[in-house]
C-alpha cells in the first residue's frame, strides 16, 4: 500500500472507532450514576472511618461535566472490542490470510486483559486513597473536587488496562514476524525496569503494595507472551526446515534425472 492508501485506511479505522465510542457514550450516560457510586466507594470508606471525607463540586456545571466524563470513560470500556480490533485491522491488510486469522485470537485475549487490567486498577484504588489520606491531619476535613478525583480514578483504571494489553501486542508482533520470542525473552531486564517504572508512575511512590499488585501480573503476562512467542517460532522454524528440505530433495531429483 502507498502512503496515501495507508492514511485513508487509518482514517477509516479511526472513524469506525469514533462511531463505536459515540454509541458507547449513550450507554455510558445511563450507567454513569451506577459507575460513579462504585468509584466513590473509597471516599465513603474514609468517611465511615471518621475522616470527614466527601466529594464536592466546584462550580455550577461540575455535576454535568462529571456525568459526561464518566459516560466517556464507560464508552471507552464498552467500545474496547471495536477499537482494539481496528488496531489489528489497520495492520491486517499487509498480512497473509493465516496472519489475519490471528486477529480473532488477538481480540479474544486483548479485551479480557484490558477489562482485567481496569479491574486491577480498581482493586488498588482504595489503597491509594487511604495512603494519600493518611498524610492529612485527622482534625482536618477531606474535601475532594469531583472532577479531580474522577480524573485520577479513571486514568488509573485506563492506564492499567492498557498495561495489561501490551504483552498481547508483543505476541501479535511475533506472529506477524516483526520480533522473535528469543529477543523478547532476552530483553527481560529492560522489560522489568519499564514495568516497574510504569507501576510506579501509575501509583504513588510511597504505596509499594499497590505498585507490586500492578507490576506482578504484568510481569507474568510478559513472560507468558515470551513463552508463546518462542513456541510459535519453533513451529515456524520446523515448518520452514521441512519446506527447505523438500525443496532441496526435489532439486536433487531433477539433477539426477537430467
Amino acid at each position: 500500500m502507498s502512503l496515501g492508501a495507508h492514511l485513508v485506511e487509518l482514517r477509516k479505522r479511526l472513524f469506525i472507532s469514533a462511531v463505536a465510542i459515540v454509541v458507547g457514550l449513550v450507554v455510558g450516560w445511563f450507567l454513569s450514576a451506577w459507575v460513579w457510586d462504585i468509584l466513590r466507594v473509597p471516599i465513603e470508606q474514609l468517611d465511615e472511618q471518621g475522616r470527614q471525607a466527601t466529594i464536592a463540586y466546584g462550580d455550577i456545571t461540575g455535576a454535568f461535566n462529571t456525568k459526561m466524563q464518566i459516560a466517556l470513560f464507560v464508552a471507552v470500556i464498552v467500545a474496547s472490542p471495536v477499537w482494539l480490533y481496528q488496531i489489528w485491522a489497520f495492520v491486517a491488510p499487509g498480512l497473509t490470510r493465516r496472519e489475519k486469522l490471528y486477529g480473532v485470537a488477538f481480540l479474544g485475549a486483548a479485551v479480557p486483559l484490558f477489562l482485567g487490567g481496569a479491574f486491577a486498577g480498581w482493586i488498588v484504588l482504595p489503597n491509594i486513597v487511604r495512603l494519600m489520606a493518611s498524610f492529612q491531619p485527622e482534625k482536618d476535613a477531606f474535601f475532594l473536587d469531583a472532577r479531580n478525583y474522577l480524573d485520577f480514578a479513571t486514568k488509573l483504571l485506563l492506564v492499567v488496562g492498557v498495561g495489561f494489553v501490551l504483552p498481547v501486542f508483543l505476541v501479535m508482533l511475533n506472529f506477524i514476524g516483526v520480533v522473535r520470542g528469543a529477543s523478547i525473552l532476552k530483553s527481560w531486564r529492560i522489560a522489568l525496569l519499564v514495568i516497574i517504572l510504569f507501576a510506579g508512575i501509575a501509583t504513588p511512590a510511597a504505596d509499594l503494595l499497590s505498585m507490586f499488585l500492578l507490576a506482578a501480573p504484568i510481569v507474568v503476562l510478559y513472560f507468558a507472551a515470551a513463552g508463546i512467542a518462542i513456541l510459535h517460532d519453533r513451529r515456524v522454524d520446523k515448518r520452514r526446515a521441512a519446506e527447505f528440505a523438500n525443496y532441496d530433495l526435489s532439486t536433487t531429483d531433477d539433477k539426477d534425472a537430467a
